[in-house]
């Protein structure tokens, strides 16, 4: 069995490296847009310059040290440059800040990877606040359903929020969430969530030991969604009716689709469609998950690539609601440092020559999920890794050797760093790991600009006409656990093209790194089917986690592919029941189980049919009062024409169905959340 490999790589061995007398890497520029002081909120575009007498090319990373700080903070990692007339500019850095006012220092690092040498540049800039007096400032964003709360300072030792309401008083209140008071300095914050060209009030509230103090509202009125922002329709099939939730007021949709086309916004709507946020980029977008600081992760594809090749999904970001990046990495910064971690996979896939060799291997793009649930809020991120096998590795008609795409489970630390990773190809030595022979369960394959696929670099006229896309993983969930007396949390990734929900030895970073259980058909556990189904698995399921703090039950979306599939249709697992099943009920299931790791089985809580098929994508959700949320996110209904459902269930006692509640229909997303507000998301 393979062990894992990890090291450390802390934010000092990227930006702060001394440059030696005979550097030939030189900054030349380091200029805003606007000329300091600028008031909080102000969006500036700093841009570097820099001279390499080597070959190149140039990076540059971002990094800025907030007023009074005593560290700088990395904000847009390493990405290379464009060069012309002798000189490499550097991607705009689009600093946007929502903070408090003071001096803020900018570092530029500018590094050449082939070298190993850099060279920085520090400038200072002056933020003004947007509170001159005793009075709070409302002001408006580039997004019209986004404003700007500003109020003056507050004591030392409290917190501050702030609640807002439509004038009308036709919702209940929602409220950001709680930031430090910073004594002599104002609290900005991002007001997010209200209605178009709706009149709201808003006021403060001060926490201190308890006592909580109410300010003077202030009066705000959002614009127009603009007429140029592409909308999808909304179609109640099921109304709010008295069990529905009504606390968790919001649906959340990632309105990504398939087939890495958007067509709309990323929205948030009340339960009956009305939209009450939106982000629009200006190129793919997965919105990976809210946070609850009043940011979201995304995985975008705008912006220039370290592989010119592969230009979708290349970016990690946090986003705020308002549409700023407040941090970003990318996959060729990625690729380094796996690499200095000793990660081989990671070779950057440009440079591998073609037809590629056997055991040649490269990093991809982002894909599907990242999280930032993990302790000392690191974040895990997921993408995909291309490595080529001898023919015969995998069921293929060819004798070529194979393009066989794997995953790559990376830990970055608070300056995004990676810190850990848990590369698939690793533990591909049989069970209980991964079994390189073992193929997609539907042998699934993957072509170059194929949608629904990674970016495939490696294929040639060498090898077998198409990549086996072998593991497909989804879903990311950090298992907080207390093991030996200590808190240690491990992961639980899904992989759809396994039908396996896996663990892995993750123990805070002091584990194994080795899968310790595969759940499905063919797995390790047993399913106590109380209910007498024919397939009780789930298959090809999305968005794993377990409720409660970890505490239980795991709720998954069952999309059904492998149970739906015709009979023999399998090679890797066990056949589907094609027409075991009719035209009117192969359908998709909500799926919330227990989980006995002591006896190794699982039993069903909630498996609803959901009365649609959606055959990727998905969600799934135990809400606060019970009611469970699902989404189909993928309901083809003929040529160009696909719908999703955000559902809710109503528990039926003693049964493992219920009654939906709530069907709010649109057009196909990727993944949903229903949650109380933008500021108070789900952590699975």
């Amino acid at each position: 069995m393979k062990t894992l490999r990890y090291t450390f790589l802390g934010l000092a061995a990227l930006s702060t490296l001394c440059v030696p007398a005979s550097a030939r890497v030189a900054v030349t520029v380091l200029h805003p847009s606007a000329a300091s002081p600028q008031v909080v909120g102000t969006a500036i575009a700093w841009t570097a310059r820099a001279t390499d007498s080597g070959a190149g090319p140039l990076t540059f990373q971002f990094n800025v040290q907030p007023p009074g700080g005593s560290s700088f903070v990395m904000i847009k990692d390493f990405n290379v440059g464009t060069k012309k007339a002798g000189f490499w500019t550097s991607p705009a850095f689009h600093w946007v800040p929502t903070g408090v006012e003071g001096i803020y220092q900018i570092k530029v690092v500018v590094k050449d990877f082939g070298t190993g040498e850099t060279a920085s540049k520090i400038k200072a800039f002056q933020v003004a606040p947007l509170v001159t007096g005793a009075t709070p400032v409302v002001v408006a964003t580039a997004n019209p359903l986004v404003a700007l709360f500003s109020a003056p300072a507050c004591p030392k030792g409290s917190s501050m929020r702030v609640s807002f309401q439509p004038q009308s008083n036709s919702v209940p209140a929602a409220a950001t969430n709680w930031v430090p008071c910073a004594p002599e300095r104002t609290l900005t914050f991002e007001i997010a969530g209200m209605y178009p060209s709706t009149a709201y009030n808003m006021f403060s509230q001060t926490e201190t030991n308890g006592n909580m103090v109410n300010g003077s509202p202030v009066p705000f009125t959002t614009g127009a969604i603009p007429t140029g922002i592409p909308l999808p329709k909304f179609k109640s099939n099921v109304k709010i009716g008295p069990n529905t939730d009504t606390t968790d007021g919001m649906i959340l949709l990632d309105e990504v689709q398939f087939g890495d086309n958007p067509q709309y916004p990323d929205l948030a709507t009340d339960l009956s469609g009305n939209v009450v946020w939106y982000y629009n980029p200006p190129q793919s977008i997965v919105l990976a998950r809210p946070l609850p600081n009043g940011t979201f992760l995304a995985i975008e594809s705008n912006g220039p690539a370290w592989n010119p090749h592969a230009i979708r999904a290349q970016y990690l970001r946090q986003i705020d609601w308002a549409g700023n990046i407040v941090k970003e990495t990318n996959t060729g910064v990625l690729q380094q440092e796996l690499l200095k971690m000793g990660a081989t996979d990671a070779q950057p896939c440009d440079k591998i020559a073609s037809p590629a060799p056997v055991g040649s291997a490269c990093l991809g793009a982002f894909h599907h999920d990242a999280i930032q649930t993990l302790p000392n809020g690191y974040t895990l991120a997921l993408a995909d890794i291309e490595k080529i096998f001898p023919a015969g590795t995998q069921p293929d008609s060819s004798s070529l050797p194979q393009d066989i795409v794997g995953d790559i489970l990376v830990v970055l630390d608070t300056n995004w760093q990676a810190v850990w990773y848990f590369d698939t190809f690793d533990h591909d030595m049989g069970a209980p790991q991964l079994d390189i022979h073992r193929p997609a369960v539907l042998n699934e394959t993957c072509i170059v600009n194929q949608g629904g696929c990674p970016p495939i670099q490696l294929l040639s006229s060498g090898a077998a006409p198409a990549a086996h896309d072998w593991l497909h993983m989804n879903a990311l969930y950090y298992w907080p656990a207390t093991q030996d007396g200590v808190s240690k949390g491990d992961l639980i990734i899904s992989s759809r093209h396994q039908d396996f929900v896996m663990k892995i030895d993750y123990r805070d970073m002091a584990g194994t790194g080795n899968i310790l259980w595969r759940m499905g058909p063919g797995g390790d556990f047993t399913f106590n089917n109380t209910n007498m189904d024919p397939w009780p698995w789930f298959s090809h399921q999305h968005e794993v986690g377990i409720e409660n703090g970890g505490m239980g039950p795991m709720t998954l979306f069952d999309n059904g592919d492998t149970r739906i599939s015709a009979p023999g249709a399998s090679t890797g697992g066990t056949p589907g029941l094609g027409t075991a099943c009719g035209p009117n009920d192969c359908y998709s299931r909500g799926m919330a189980l227990t989980v006995d790791e002591a006896t190794m089985q699982v039993t069903p809580m909630m498996s609803q049919d959901l009365g649609v098929y959606s055959g990727a994508d998905g969600s799934a959700q135990l809400l606060a009062d019970g009611n469970y949320f699902f989404l189909p996110a993928v309901v083809i209904k003929g040529p160009n024409n696909a719908f999703c459902q955000s559902i809710e269930i109503y528990p039926t006692a003693g049964t493992v169905n219920g009654t939906q509640v709530l069907n709010l229909q649109t057009a196909e997303s990727y993944r949903a959340w229903q949650m109380p507000s933008l500021y108070d998301p789900p952590i699975t």
